[in-house]
């Protein structure tokens, strides 16, 4: 009899020890679940951050011309303007399309060249304002600027100097934006 009171307990233990094994089984594919979904949670939390500190930046654009000393061969006004014949030089709108100013702004060329000015116009027309030594310390939302490389005399040097925009946004983030829209922060 007490052979079988030792048989019974040992079934016993080795049912509860089954199902016990099961249940940590189940509880660590519950946790891995709950790993993955958080992890997806994560992501789209970083995301919505992301999304959220360039969403200024992007309301940022730029818009680029070549000029020429010949104004006659000149079409149009601003950033719409075509230029026929030979062109030395860059202009560049820098339009901010967000209700916030960006700051320390400025258009380089090439990588390293500054440009030569900007100015603040109340149109395309290209109207002598007050012009400024980059960078513009602030430009205020709903506005935009004008800025033009340096007279280049050697032919190519204007498309081999293409600009760049860098700007910081009002949470103090510095960008670059190319004039194909790639925006990028600066770390």
């Amino acid at each position: 009899m007490g052979s079988s009171f030792a048989a019974v307990a040992a079934g016993a233990t080795l049912w509860t020890l089954l199902s016990q094994q099961r249940q940590i089984k189940e509880q660590r594919e519950f946790i891995g679940e709950q790993s993955t979904n958080l992890g997806l949670e994560r992501a789209e939390l970083h995301a919505q951050a992301a999304d959220r500190r360039s969403a200024q930046a992007r309301r940022v654009e730029v818009r680029i011309t070549t000029l020429g000393d010949d104004e006659a061969n000149r079409y149009g006004h601003g950033p719409n303007a075509v230029t026929l014949g030979p062109v030395n030089r860059w202009a560049v709108w820098v339009m901010n399309h967000s209700d916030a100013p960006i700051r320390d702004v400025n258009v380089r060329f090439g990588g390293s060249i500054d440009a030569e000015w900007g100015e603040e116009a109340e149109t395309w027309l290209t109207i002598d304002h007050e012009r400024r030594k980059p960078p513009v310390p602030v430009l205020a939302g709903g506005r935009h600027l004008q800025f033009q490389s340096p007279r280049w005399e050697e032919v190519g040097m204007v498309k081999r100097n293409r600009p760049v925009l860098y700007f910081t946004d009002n949470a103090g983030t510095r960008w670059l934006l190319d004039e194909f829209g790639h925006l990028e922060e600066q770390l």
